[in-house]
């Protein structure tokens, strides 16, 4: 591998995630304001923040390959982003009980000379949710650093009635897909 590999991310799942791909990487968190665009779909506000956080990077280490990710869960074309407290937690999951929702992660890969944005799309099917299993599951503290307060790959597991769609993207990225492209660039 000639270039070296940055995760613009501090996630700790995206982290796992990429290091099932077997290439050496460091991790630099980008320090950008997540904001969403107003004028933007859910689906470009999320491909919009992938390419910020990528981009932050890549000011400081220009030969770098980077890649930027962001994780956004929508019902009703809402984006639902992590919670600010419990409450804000509860009105979530509640709105998600008994729905399917869309899991979209917005992927950019950088390089010098190479900029790949793509965004992957899952739907998720919610089993209709209880009050104690909201609290419950709030309790645990899982829902706050998670879009759309919860985590598939922890107890928020146990809400899922089905998906449809990459379950790695629901994560927070798209390993499979980010390996191939990966593979392309640094080979």
């Amino acid at each position: 591998m000639s270039q070296k590999l940055i995760l613009a991310s501090n996630s700790p799942r995206r982290k796992e995630l990429l290091d099932k791909t077997g290439f050496p990487y460091k991790i630099v968190v980008s320090e950008i304001n997540e904001k969403l665009n107003e004028n933007f779909t859910p689906e470009e506000n999320v491909k919009s923040l992938a390419e910020q956080k990528a981009e932050a990077v890549s000011l400081n280490y220009p030969d770098a390959v980077i890649i930027g990710a962001d994780t956004m869960v929508c019902v009703d074309n809402v984006s639902l982003g992590k919670p600010k407290n419990e409450q804000e937690a509860k009105q979530m999951l509640k709105r998600l009980s008994g729905r399917i929702h869309t899991v979209m992660t917005g992927v950019c890969i950088k390089s010098n000379d190479i900029t790949l944005s793509f965004v992957e799309k899952t739907d998720v099917a919610f089993y209709d949710l209880t009050d104690e299993e909201i609290n419950n599951y709030i309790s645990t503290g899982d829902s706050f650093d998670k879009a759309g307060a919860y985590g598939i790959q922890g107890q928020g597991a146990l809400f899922v009635k089905r998906i449809n769609g990459d379950f790695f993207s629901v994560m927070g990225l798209p390993v499979a897909r980010v390996y191939r492209e990966l593979k392309s660039i640094l080979n």
